[in-house]
Formats: C-alpha cells, sequence, structure tokens
C-alpha cells in the first residue's frame, strides 16, 4: 500500500503571516487611561454606549481594548445604568 502524504504548506497563504511576512495587530489603548479618567459615571449615557453591543451585551476588553482596572468598574456603571433603565438589558427582538 502506498501511504500518501498531504501537500506541503510551506507556500499556502493560511499561516498567521501569509505570504506577505508576520501579522502585525495594534495594540488598542484603554479610553479611559489616554483620557485620565478616574472615576466612570454610570449617568454618562454617550459614553457607556460605545462599550455595549447592538445586542446590548457588554463587550469584552480585547474587543474595546479597555485595561482590566478600567473594566471592572465599567461593567459596574453598565450594570447600575441598566438597572435604572439608562441602558436596555437587550434590543426588542419581536
Amino acid at each position: 500500500m502506498a501511504v500518501s502524504r498531504p501537500p506541503s504548506r510551506e507556500h499556502t497563504s493560511g499561516g498567521p503571516g501569509g505570504p506577505r511576512g508576520p501579522k502585525r495587530q495594534h495594540r488598542k489603548v484603554c479610553a479611559f487611561c489616554a483620557e485620565k479618567i478616574e472615576y466612570i459615571d454610570y449617568k454618562e449615557i454617550s459614553r457607556l454606549r460605545r462599550f455595549v453591543s447592538d445586542r446590548g451585551k457588554i463587550l469584552p476588553r480585547r474587543v474595546t481594548g479597555t485595561c482590566a482596572r478600567h473594566q471592572r468598574p465599567l461593567t459596574m456603571a453598565l450594570e447600575r445604568a441598566r438597572a435604572i433603565a439608562l441602558l436596555p438589558y437587550t434590543t426588542e427582538s419581536h
């Protein structure tokens, strides 16, 4: 029986580097650190809406670029804003 080998992957573009070299990603900067914001206010709805998806979910750190130090108070502010109906828990999807 002849054993067939898979084709060589040396010249394919399927890897993280691709044919043009290594993939470089831009590191996102925390918006709260950049603006030197000490307290994340739950009443600032315009600022908080950037960290909520269109379905009403809180976006993770890897998506928004928020640091761990600010993600925790951000979550608390979003939950407080939801509790007093400044932000919706979910979107209407009937």
